[in-house]
């Protein structure tokens, strides 16, 4: 398994983490279709998000968030909808968000996680 595999993974399972200790609840993981993938789904009260989890050991290639372009937030959007239209009834109490976690260290564990929300 590759060094970066390994990173992302650890990411993604850090941003869990400091979803649930926000008071989300995470309702799905690496959630494929045809149009992709989505690493995590979560809710609390009346906001479910699609989030999007960027991990890297350092700047030196840019911000996480720079990976987050214009065309990645058009396929996020495609990709919470085809979520929420494979969960029938789960908007039904609840507005649809797309959020970027982004993690900078040598280990995900103790790096600097920021969290953007509302994505557009």
């Amino acid at each position: 398994m590759a060094r970066k595999d390994d990173l992302g993974r650890a990411g993604e399972e850090r941003a869990a983490r400091y979803l649930v200790s926000e008071g989300y609840e995470i309702l799905d993981r690496n959630w494929r279709c045809a149009a992709g993938e989505i690493d995590i789904v979560a809710c609390r009260g009346e906001r479910l998000a699609v989030v999007e989890v960027k991990t890297r050991s350092g700047t030196g290639y840019g911000h996480p968030f720079e990976a987050v372009d214009g065309r990645k937030l058009r396929r996020l959007w495609r990709l919470a909808v085809a979520w929420a239209q494979a969960h029938p009834g789960v908007l039904d109490r609840r507005s649809l968000h797309v959020d970027a976690v982004g993690i900078v260290g040598p280990d995900p564990r103790g790096g600097v996680l920021e969290h953007l929300e509302d994505l557009r």
